[in-house]
């Protein structure tokens, strides 16, 4: 006797077909060939080494349909976001004049950056100093009341890594931009509240992890792993790394 109730429901058909189509779409895209450095802020040096190589990921631990489409929902709150500041007198931009995003390229493109926006003016009345790095991330509800109440520095310190690098590399192309906060964006994906916050540059920061990313890219070129974060594969950072069974298998 069949057993219909085995088969996917209806909605959960449709939902495989569209993540199916994601993730070919996600396999056709061209991979970067340089250490991201929104990516700096990571925990493990090791894992930053094996996303420069390229390598792959452990069997299963593909990114799911499901996250894939977080991403993009993602990309569409940063439009929005877009519109509004711009809708309420911010002078910003994301895009130059031959249509590709601001960024920066080091250490012979092996190190390169895409910044959100670049705000040039705004309302009066608004206490912020031009130009201004502008960096706008999406939250669930638990992450965006965090950081409100802590800071990105404190709860995502990735976040504040990256704004602070990009901050130190746009210098030379967008003089001042150092000299002034950069103005963080988060939107809440649950209840679409917005969190403003001003991030001043933390040189030191910036410094750490422009070596950091010199170090890395030097061990892997020339075949060293780093050390792990964690010191057993259990750790939750571990337990949640594409590469977990790659870094931990016996030599």
């Amino acid at each position: 006797m069949l057993d219909y109730n085995s088969r996917p429901k209806f909605h959960e058909r449709i939902g495989a077909f569209i993540d199916e189509a994601l993730a070919r779409e996600r396999v056709s895209q061209t991979r970067r060939r340089y250490l991201g450095a929104s990516r700096l802020g990571v925990a493990c040096e090791r894992a930053l080494q094996y996303e420069y190589a390229q390598a792959p990921v452990d069997p299963g631990r593909e990114l799911p349909g499901r996250v894939l489409r977080v991403f993009e929902v993602g990309h569409a709150l940063e439009e929005l976001a877009i519109r509004w500041l711009r809708l309420a007198g911010f002078e910003l931009y994301t895009r130059k004049a031959d249509g590709g995003q601001f960024g920066f390229s080091a250490a012979s493109g092996r190190i390169q950056g895409h910044v959100d926006g670049i705000l040039a003016a705004g309302p009066g009345a608004i206490d912020l100093a031009y130009p201004a790095l502008w960096e706008c991330k999406t939250m669930n509800d638990r992450s965006w009341r965090e950081t409100v109440k802590h800071g990105v520095a404190r709860v995502k310190p990735v976040y504040a890594a990256q704004i602070t690098v990009y901050q130190a590399y746009m210098e030379s192309a967008v003089p001042g931009i150092v000299s002034n906060p950069a103005l963080f964006t988060a939107i809440n994906k649950d209840s679409e509240e917005i969190w403003f916050e001003l991030v001043p540059f933390d040189g030191g920061l910036a410094q750490r992890m422009s070596d950091r990313a010199v170090r890395v890219i030097a061990a892997t070129e020339a075949g060293e792993l780093l050390p792990r974060h964690a010191t057993t594969p259990t750790h939750f950072e571990c337990k949640s790394c594409p590469w977990q069974d790659r870094c931990w298998r016996p030599a």
